[in-house]
């Protein structure tokens, strides 16, 4: 049997798809250390594993901090992981010195539970709650400009705060490294192959397991009319203006309605509501999924995946650059369909074009299938018990960056050439127009070739890979 240590960082999307997976470890007889934080402490005990409490870690926050925090800022997450990962360091040294775990297992965006594993030479599995990103399944992330701003403007302060962590033994070359999915490193990704984007740009190292949950029921929409569930998460919820209009924009259709809040909205401000609406701080979200015809959401993967699962097409209305990569990908198989439009008359189109178009709810029962065909919980303790894992197929990422390399080469020495040509043969002065038109053109040209060479490179591989 094995020591198994899990790391997680405060948040209810990180932390509970790695919670199944705790309790299949356990049932398997092995001994797990989850290391975690109070709030998550009565889950962790009754998944059965060992819960260390890190909340004495967590440094204290200004009003500016806390704000960043609150509205996911990526600086402001990234300084306050580096920040924890230094008041944990003579923590965890002991830690690692009396528990000697076998393998770690840390969620992705979790510096402490990483930085720890390499600095103590323990293979690590990383737990990837949303889609696994690389240079090609990113362009799916569509950041807005002010958190393209926050993560520009931030990055001054990132680099001072990862140049402390090296007198610790913990070497950095950037924040990316720590984040970034590369090719070799093990890890767990929470959906199916056929639903995470550029699949197969991703190495053995990568199981693709489908939804890590707890629930064994299974769909069920028959009933008297349809219901519509609406959530906005666990971080952003503080929406009372929106949920409003939700229940304007239903309280006269027949239908009911089930909205989960959170505890952070005053129900009184949502006024007196119409009987077919029912507003609670939390839910069984999977319960109320399984029997629901719609979900309203913010498109967290978690509550994405839940939705699939139980074959529950859906109204998308992400939030932050990641949260829309995932609703684009909903879109693309036909599960759901952008709320671009949140008023309340938009919000009444977009649920009855889902109830009145079943192509949506076929869609969402193809992918539940999918999801429900993969390895799931034990197929991620396998192959967490079996790391570190090699990989013999072809590293395409690595190709790519090597036809690139040639083609950046090639493609500069070539507009050299032309503007030498131009200024021999015609004149000097207007050489710079070819210089700011290959600039121009390099991105364009250079996607086109990568996605050609992305088709050729993948021809051939199939999504058979667990």
């Amino acid at each position: 049997m094995k020591k198994i240590a899990f790391f997680c960082i405060p948040a209810h999307g990180h932390t509970n798809p790695m919670l199944p997976v705790a309790a299949e470890f356990v049932r398997r007889g092995n001994t797990v250390r989850f290391y975690s934080f109070d709030e998550f402490e009565n889950k962790i005990k009754a998944a059965g594993a060992e819960f260390i409490s890190c909340d004495s870690f967590l440094p204290k926050l200004t009003m500016q901090e806390e704000a960043g925090l609150k509205n996911v800022s990526t600086t402001e997450m990234t300084i306050q992981d580096i920040r924890i990962t230094l008041s944990m360091n003579d923590f965890l040294e002991k830690e690692f010195k009396s528990f000697q775990p076998d393998v770690v297992y840390t969620d992705s965006v979790c510096f402490w539970g990483k930085l720890n594993a390499w600095k103590h030479h323990v293979p690590m599995v990383v737990s990837t709650s949303t889609f696994a990103f690389n240079q090609l399944s990113s362009e799916y992330m569509k950041n807005s400009p002010k958190e393209m701003a926050d993560m520009i403007f931030g990055l001054p302060r990132v680099s001072g705060e990862l140049k402390k962590l090296e007198p610790y033994g913990y070497h950095v070359k950037s924040a990316l490294s720590l984040v970034q999915s590369d090719n070799d490193t093990d890890s767990i990704v929470y959906t199916s192959r056929r639903f995470q984007p550029y699949a197969e740009s991703f190495s053995d190292h990568y199981a693709f397991v489908g939804p890590s949950v707890f629930s064994n029921v299974l769909p069920e929409k028959k009933k008297d009319r349809p219901l519509i569930y609406i959530s906005m998460g666990t971080v952003i919820n503080d929406r009372p203006d929106f949920y409003s209009k939700c229940i304007d924009a239903l309280k006269n259709l027949n239908v009911d309605t089930i909205i989960s809040c959170g505890n952070t909205i005053n129900r009184e401000k949502l006024g007196i509501l119409p009987d077919n609406i029912q507003v609670y701080p939390y839910v069984d979200q999977l319960d109320v999924l399984a029997r629901a015809d719609a979900f309203i959401t913010h498109c967290g993967m978690n509550s994405v995946s839940e939705s699939l699962y139980m074959a529950t097409p859906m109204v998308l209305y992400p939030q932050t650059g990641e949260q829309y990569a995932v609703a684009r990908r909903v879109t693309e198989i036909g599960a759901g369909i952008m709320l671009k439009d949140d008023s309340s008359g938009g919000i009444r189109t977009a649920i009855q074009k889902i109830l009145n178009n079943k192509a949506y709810g076929n869609a969402a029962a193809k992918c539940s299938a999918d999801f429900r065909a993969c390895s799931g919980t034990a197929g991620a303790a396998e192959f967490i018990e079996n790391a570190p894992h090699s990989s013999d197929g072809i590293d395409i990422i690595g190709e790519l960056n090597k036809a690139n390399a040639k083609f950046q080469l090639l493609y500069w020495l070539g507009v050299i050439i032309a503007i030498n040509l131009m200024g021999f043969l015609v004149s000097w002065k207007y050489v710079w127009i070819i210089g700011i038109a290959a600039g121009i053109l390099t991105s364009p040209i250079g996607k086109a070739i990568q996605k050609r060479n992305y088709a050729s490179l993948t021809r051939g591989i199939t999504h058979s890979r667990s």
